[in-house]
């Protein structure tokens, strides 16, 4: 019984976040899946209407039994836009042409061994262990939180500090009973520069103003700092209390080293740690409803690609689905840079604040039509308040997901 528990429970966290797939070949030793979903919208935000693609998707899985209890098993996914993204530009022989933006992107890839009872190695890119805190809150289809630190880097996927879909990363998971735990290292060298800004104030490199030089339109001089960010580690705890209640905590960290041209050396640590609550389940009838809450230092940016010194975090979501397939929820987030950031860039205000509220028909478990509609309630004062706001509005949006 006792290992039944735990190949169950080991099931669970491997494939974090679970989605549907159709098994489409199975013999006595392997079997191959196939999954994603495509989604279309219509939105209208920021002053405009459009169809766009939700994150639309496509993914293939292996499984191979081995001997002595071991598997092998690799996941490949890849982003699609089926829509279309054709735009004009101006190209440099001073004509006008046509430019469609790329059908496929990678979004996840990795190989691994599983073992009942020695758990789970995978390597490659895949989804951090962070992400088991705090996938609780990210079900809406058209806004996601964008306050829980997982995507990083102005609403990126997270590869940097691999708090998302991090890149080159080992990842170890194992199951005792109702806990869960997973454990990650990514391995990775990653060296850039940055144009040395002798005015700006910054708390990471006083002489430069991190990550955000071009986006606030500051003209800086032919000095550079060199910064590396390599190594980043993480971890995270599931507790299933009940059936109906679950728990979570974890950390992630990593560390900046720069040397500026005058070759002074300076070290800054990327962190963030928190805890999450779940009751219910997203797909099933009745209540659900979730929290997330971060604590971060030098982990994500503004909407200018400015570094944020530190920053509190806090996602939640409250939903009801019917018997008839109708769900309805509500969902509050806030992201909340504080004084440190108000005191490194002039007196700037960063406040990502915002409610999402949406209805969902789950027409069956993988065809849902759905209405969502966001209210932005964020505080971006300061000289730069118009440029953050830009990718910060009101919005509604109307759409079918069809998943395989």
């Amino acid at each position: 019984m006792k290992k039944t528990l735990v190949a169950s429970a080991l099931a669970a966290v491997i494939f974090v976040p679970t989605a549907s797939a159709i098994e489409i070949y199975k013999d006595d030793k392997n079997a191959v899946e196939i999954g994603g979903y495509v989604d279309a919208r219509i939105i209208n935000t920021q002053g405009a209407t459009e169809v766009v693609n939700g994150a639309s998707r496509i993914n293939f899985g292996f499984t191979r039994q081995m001997s002595d209890g071991w598997k092998a098993y690799t996941k490949l996914e890849w982003g699609v836009n089926p829509f279309g993204d054709s735009k004009i530009v101006y190209n440099s022989n001073s004509t006008f042409e046509s430019k469609s933006g790329d059908f496929l992107n990678n979004r996840l890839g990795y190989v691994g061994l599983a073992h009942d009872t020695y758990g789970s190695i995978t390597i490659g890119k895949q989804w951090g262990a962070w992400y088991d805190v705090v996938y609780n809150t990210n079900y809406g289809f058209v806004w996601d939180g964008n306050a829980s630190g997982t995507y990083t880097y102005n609403k990126a996927d997270g590869a940097i500090n691999g708090t998302g879909r991090g890149d080159k990363t080992v990842q170890y998971r194992n199951a005792f009973g109702d806990f869960s735990f997973a454990i990650q290292a990514q391995l990775k060298q990653d060296t850039f520069e940055i144009g040395e800004v002798p005015s700006a104030s910054n708390p990471l490199f006083p002489a430069a103003d991190f990550m955000s030089v071009k986006a606030a339109g500051v003209n800086v001089n032919s000095s550079v700092t060199t910064v590396e960010y390599n190594y980043t580690y993480g971890g995270a705890a599931t507790y299933n209390v009940t059936d109906m209640l679950t728990l979570t905590a974890g950390f992630n960290l990593g560390e900046f080293e720069a040397t500026t041209s005058a070759g002074k050396r300076l070290t800054e640590t990327d962190s963030i740690y928190g805890v999450g609550a779940t009751w219910g389940n997203w797909n099933s009838e009745g209540v659900y409803a979730a929290f997330n809450v971060n604590k971060q230092e030098f982990h994500d940016t503004d909407n200018l690609g400015r570094m944020m010194p530190e920053a509190k975090g806090l996602e939640s979501l409250a939903s009801y689905k019917f018997e008839n397939g109708i769900r309805t929820f509500v969902s509050y987030n806030i992201l909340d840079a504080g004084s440190e950031y108000e005191a490194a860039y002039n007196g700037d205000v960063f406040k990502r604040q915002f409610v999402v509220a949406g209805v969902h028909y789950v027409w069956d478990s993988n065809t849902v039509l759905y209405l969502e509609g966001r209210k932005d309630y964020s505080d971006f004062t300061g000289v730069h308040a118009e440029a953050m706001a830009k990718s910060e509005d009101d919005g509604i949006a109307i759409g079918i997901r069809y998943t395989l």
